[in-house]
Order: structure tokens, then sequence, then C-alpha cells
């Protein structure tokens, strides 16, 4: 049995409905970035919001991707930095409770917070006030974390830290995991481009990216961005929203189609998009099939509040796998 590992930020995710854009500039928060906040800006947001329907759940990019795999049945463990406060263990519960081993260490700040601000046409707008997962470094990644696993998940929002990404995806080669790696927002790329092409040439495997990820990347549109982000890894993905995905390993290219869905919000719909790919790949089925698994959880998720599957849902797309 292939296992999982998963690094990112430990985030308790606060949805948030917008009825308008009209705060995204009130704010000064460019649609459908990622922007990191102080803990004062990030209250501000929440109060300033306060009127509006929310939704609380444990997130981040990696831990969704790795909920999403253990509920497919997968073995997982996480590694994240939290605060000893009530956002901290409602974070650990959350994650916990889907048979997820926790390798969890606890920082000096407040557990961090991501305010997901939800546009009228269902695009999410970040301010993430970080808290105690900055404060996960190189010293606290030791070797015995990756035992027993096969492959390694990354997400990007992590490489403004180089230290602590280098180590980590050195360790996991030693270690002889696969590396997954995704690229999380366009603005982090383009803020961290020199440092990202050298880590992912060296040691990267697999490398998720949607349409603006990959034009930060390689400045081209998607069928050219998956070419040269090929050169790059052994796996390139390239997720084109509602026109599905593109998939490429050497000079075998495939092309992904979507699941119908009612999209309400896209939360999560590139972290369940790569659970259900990598849960392909621990399951070693043909890439087209990785890909298609990734659509129809994506399609789920964009369904509901957040990066969390109903568990009606989830027995859904359980009676499709495995009927």
């Amino acid at each position: 049995m292939k296992k999982v590992l998963g690094m990112g930020n430990a985030l308790v995710d606060i949805m948030t409905k917008l009825e308008s854009e009209d705060l995204l500039l009130a704010f000064s928060l460019p649609k459908g970035s990622m922007q990191l906040v102080d803990k004062d800006f990030a209250n501000k947001v929440n109060n300033g919001t306060k009127h509006l329907e929310k939704k609380q759940a444990s997130g981040g990019s990696a831990a969704n991707t790795i909920h999403g795999l253990a509920k497919l049945g997968v073995e997982t463990g996480f590694i994240g930095k939290i605060g000893t406060d009530e956002f901290g263990k409602f974070f650990q519960t959350d994650m916990e409770s889907s048979n997820i081993k926790t390798h969890l260490m606890f920082g000096e700040n407040e557990t961090g917070r991501a305010i997901a601000l939800i546009s009228p046409d269902s695009e999410r707008t970040f301010a993430t006030f970080l808290g105690s997962a900055v404060e996960l470094s190189a010293k606290d990644i030791q070797p015995e974390l990756f035992s027993g696993y096969s492959y390694f998940h990354i997400e990007g929002y992590l490489v403004q830290n180089y230290d602590l990404i280098k180590k980590a995806v050195k360790l996991a080669k030693e270690n002889k995991l696969k590396v997954s790696l995704d690229l999380a927002s366009f603005n982090v790329v383009e803020a961290n481009i020199d440092f990202l092409k050298s880590i992912i040439k060296e040691y990267v495997d697999i490398i998720f990216a949607n349409e603006d990820e990959a034009k930060a990347f390689t400045s081209k549109e998607p069928e050219e961005a998956l070419q040269i982000l090929s050169e790059y890894c052994e796996i390139a993905v390239v997720k084109t929203g509602e026109k599905g995905s593109l998939v490429k390993k050497g000079n075998d290219v495939y092309k992904i189609g979507i699941v119908k869905a009612n999209c309400i919000d896209t939360t999560g719909a590139g972290d369940l998009y790569a659970a259900g790919f990598l849960y392909g790949l621990t399951k070693d089925m043909p890439l087209i099939k990785c890909g298609e698994i990734g659509a129809l959880l994506a399609g789920n998720v964009i369904e509901v509040i957040g990066a969390k599957i109903s568990i009606n849902k989830w027995n859904n797309i359980i009676n499709i796998l495995f009927k």
C-alpha cells in the first residue's frame, strides 16, 4: 500500500460568501489571489464581513489534498505547525477524525487562518494570516518523518521559506519518495520564480498548476505551458478550469474533461483534483484515469462551500470508483 505524506500551512479556513466584489476593492485584495496579511488585517476583513454567510473548516492547500486522499482510503500523514489555541485543537481534531496521521508541531503564535472571500461568480480570494504555520522551519523536518511513505505532496504557499523546502525535498528524495508540488497561486509563483525553477528541476516529480500559475511560470498559454513544465519534471498537469485539464509525461499528452457540476465555490477544486490524481498514482492507474478521478473530486467540491466534500458526496464518489 503506497502512502502519501503532505506538508503545508496548517490553517483554519473561514469561508465567506460575498454579495459583490466591492469588498475586494475596499480591502485592496486582487481577485483570485492569495495575499498574506497580519493578524490585525485578518481581523479587519473578518469583522468587515461579519454580516455575510460564513463557514469554518480546517484547511490549507496540502491539508485539503491529504484530507481527500484519506477519504479515499489512502494512508496519509501531514506535517504542519499550529498554535496552542482553539483553532489549533479544531485543526488537529478534524484531521485525525479522518484517519490522517498528524505530525504537528506547536508554534508561539496563534493558529493561522485563511479568510476566503467567495465572489458571486464562485472565484475565491484569500486573505491569509499564517500565524504559527509560518514558524514551521527546516529544523522541524527530520528524516524519520518520511519513513514508510511513497509520495510527498507540498503546497506552493510554503516556497517563501527556501530552507524549509530545500531540506524537506532533499530528505524526501533520499528516502526515495516521489515529490509532488502544487504551485498554489500565480502571485506566489511570480515572487519566487527563480527558486521554483531550480527546486522543481532538481527534486520535483509531479507538478500541478492552473492556467494563471502555469502562465506565471512559463509566460505561455496552457498547451505551450504544459510542454515547458514537462521539461522540468516527470509529470506535468495544467488545470484549465471548465475546459478540463492537460497532463503530460514524456511524449504522451492527455486531455481530460470535467464533471458537470453546479458551481457554488471553487475553493479546494485544485487541491481535490490533486487528491484524485495522486490517488490514481498510488494505485498505479493510467494517467488519463488519474486525471479523471481528479476531475471527479474537483467537480464535487465546487458544489459546496469550502474545501470539504459532504459525506453523501463521498459515498457517491466511492460508489463510482469501486462499483
